[in-house]
């Protein structure tokens, strides 16, 4: 069974354990397996930015001829393409959490009891119900996997893709509010307008090596049509103030705080890892994951995960990490800041998401008491994103010159 430690150091291994194996990961890389060891398994990690994307290409390219990685470098890719694609078009991401309480409340009976069939794994259909009980009880699912059951969920069983998408967030240990909500709406046919993903047994089948094989005529053969208003795109997103980062470092005895969250929890690499912080806080919003939709597992995955980031900032830092449960974060970190006498807090701007409506708060609460929130970025982030407005092949062809 697939298990996933909240550790830097449990991600790094994982992605040394595959690394030898890379250059097979194309021809692979579909198979549903048991275990399945034919795929890295380190999303987890690259989610919360305890692996840097960095990190993970760099060592493709020091171990394998670029021909023999491209497929596995293009999937690194997919996650910065879908958190910049999110960025210009934020209302995608406010559509869905509207939605999601509404549809819920208005099921009927009958789609009531097809919902609850799914997310229990009691549809009767050959591969879904495995996956929907892995997903729950591991918190993870072969990509592959995630498709078909996207397609199932939708086009066969007829529930909203909107719920199945908060399914999957409450469950997902890699659940990303760019790569899961937009994913869903690819296999829906929303996101590339048309083109949806369609499930097929035969292709089922093939991919679990006869593992799972829904009964002939058991899966939908259409795929309904599903439209929506058209998205309004962000304007001059990059040139908003979330988006400056500081070119100048601290002042001499200026007192700067460093935010840590969970979407950047390797603060002691990269832009921030040379700044003087006077003090660190990594408290936990208690709220956060109610307001999410994050069911138990992803909960403590989740806090575990800012502890492991608290440690090694601590160490890097050499400052004591203020950390703990808090009900009113904003609260706590004005607090903190006070007490901590500092002038201004940074941290790394989270992405569309729970995680940026906590920050806005936490921004709105330290500049009503004349201290300042710096928001940061990885050059990473700050290179690729803006490019990330149209479809992913344009996006792809721009880094891989650059490659």
């Amino acid at each position: 069974m697939v298990s996933f430690e909240p550790t830097r150091a449990a991600g790094q291994a994982r992605w040394s354990k595959f690394l030898p194996s890379a250059g097979g990961y194309a021809d692979n890389r579909n198979y549903v397996r048991q275990g399945h060891e034919n795929v890295a398994q380190i999303s987890p990690w690259l989610q919360k930015r305890m692996l840097l994307e960095s990190e993970v290409v760099a060592s493709l390219r020091d171990q394998w001829t670029f021909p023999a990685i491209e497929k596995l470098v293009q999937e690194v890719y997919w996650r910065t393409y879908w958190k910049g694609w999110l960025e210009h078009r934020p209302e995608a991401w406010t559509r869905w959490r509207e939605a999601v309480p509404r549809l819920r409340d208005t099921l009927g009976h009958e789609k009531r009891s097809a919902w609850e069939a799914a997310c229990a794994g009691r549809t009767g259909i050959s591969g879904f119900d495995d996956w929907s009980q892995e997903l729950v009880t591991t918190g993870y699912l072969h990509n592959h996997a995630r498709m078909w059951f996207a397609s199932i969920w939708i086009f066969t069983l007829r529930l909203p893709w909107e719920l199945g998408a908060a399914f999957f967030y409450e469950h997902l240990l890699d659940g990303d509010a760019a790569s899961n909500t937009l994913s869903w709406r690819w296999v829906a046919g929303l996101q590339t307008a048309g083109k949806t993903y369609l499930a097929r047994a035969d292709n089922i089948a093939k991919y679990t090596e006869g593992r799972c094989v829904p009964s002939p005529g058991q899966l939908a053969g259409i795929a309904l049509s599903i439209t929506e208003d058209p998205l309004p795109k962000a304007g001059a997103w990059i040139e908003d103030s979330l988006w400056s980062t500081p070119e100048t470092l601290p002042g001499t005895g200026e007192r700067v705080g460093l935010w840590l969250h969970a979407e950047d929890l390797v603060v002691e690499k990269g832009d921030l890892a040379g700044t003087k912080y006077t003090a660190v806080n990594a408290a936990w919003p208690t709220r956060l994951a109610a307001q999410a939709g994050w069911g138990e597992v992803v909960e403590k995955w989740t806090r575990s995960a800012i502890g492991d980031g608290a440690s090694r900032a601590e160490t890097h830092y050499g400052v004591e990490v203020e950390r703990g449960a808090r009900e009113d974060l904003p609260a706590e970190l004005l607090a903190w800041a006070r007490k901590q006498n500092l002038h201004s807090v940074e941290a790394y701007r989270p992405f569309i998401g729970p995680w940026l409506d906590e920050g806005l708060a936490i921004e709105r609460a330290l500049g009503a008491a004349g201290i300042t929130m710096k928001w940061r970025r990885r050059s990473w982030d700050s290179e690729l994103l803006p490019h990330a407005e149209r479809g992913y092949f344009p996006f792809w062809e721009r880094v891989k010159r650059g490659l």
